[in-house]
């Protein structure tokens, strides 16, 4: 689904995530555990990020060949891995400024062309929620929505990007037998989603104005729903079949 912020946004959300991830993964030290990835611990989370980084990086460049294996133990023999961090953002960074702008075919996702839009917008919330992690670890428990530094135009464009971008895809275990309705309100921007659900895969649509009543309703800010439909909040009324079905855990 095409995003409705520019590149240059999210670069910038991409850098203020990892401003962030930096100040609570070196708070909370390389061997705390990380609340919201169980079994992991904050040196996994930064190896792992770092090589997404780099993998990311490649691919918008046009180089298939990273081994994230390979890249990982790099990342794990590394001295000071905090810095090995920043120099993959940065060098992901760069290579999305220096991509072509009408490059629509640098790599391929489901056999579709995936653009330096799509590299940039992923990366800003991959590393957004990653950051997250880092802020569970340092506080030793899931973040509420005011402990994070997430403006709500960022949390928008992540709430949309799992609603029509993840859970419409074939593999989606968002599915129900009977058709129902599930609509996705935020309370502090005009912008809210109806996602159509059945025995196939959910189909979304973003919308604005006054909102439609839904089979099941979530609100909250903008915010709180981007943390709670990410999977990285304890919020209750996420629990039981929407966070089973619906919440995505591996990103």
């Amino acid at each position: 689904m095409p995003t409705e912020l520019p590149l240059t946004r999210h670069l910038e959300g991409l850098r203020a995530a990892m401003v962030a991830f930096v100040r609570y993964a070196d708070r909370a030290g390389m061997r705390a555990p990380v609340p919201t990835c169980p079994e992991w611990t904050v040196r996994d989370l930064v190896v792992h990020q770092g090589m997404v980084h780099r993998w990311a990086a490649a691919l918008v460049r046009g180089e298939n060949g990273t081994d994230p294996d390979a890249v990982e133990a790099e990342g794990r023999a590394e001295v000071d891995p905090l810095e090995w961090l920043r120099d993959g953002v940065i060098e992901l960074a760069e290579t999305l400024t220096r991509a072509p702008a009408d490059a629509t075919a640098l790599v391929f996702l489901n056999d579709a062309p995936a653009p330096r839009e799509f590299w940039a917008r992923r990366q800003c919330h991959e590393t957004t929620i990653h950051a997250v992690d880092a802020l569970a670890a340092a506080l030793g428990r899931h973040p509420l929505p005011a402990d994070t530094w997430i403006e709500p135009d960022v949390a928008v464009d992540g709430i949309d990007e799992l609603l029509g971008g993840f859970l419409t895809r074939p593999r989606s275990q968002l599915r129900c037998e009977e058709r129902g309705q599930l609509v996705v309100a935020p309370d502090d921007v005009p912008d809210w989603w109806l996602v159509e659900v059945g025995p196939g895969p959910a189909a979304t649509s973003r919308r604005a104005g006054p909102r439609a009543d839904g089979d099941w309703v979530l609100a909250g800010t903008a915010v709180d729903l981007y943390l709670s439909l990410w999977n990285r909040t304890a919020r209750a009324s996420l629990e039981g079949t929407w966070r089973e079905r619906a919440a995505v855990t591996w990103t």
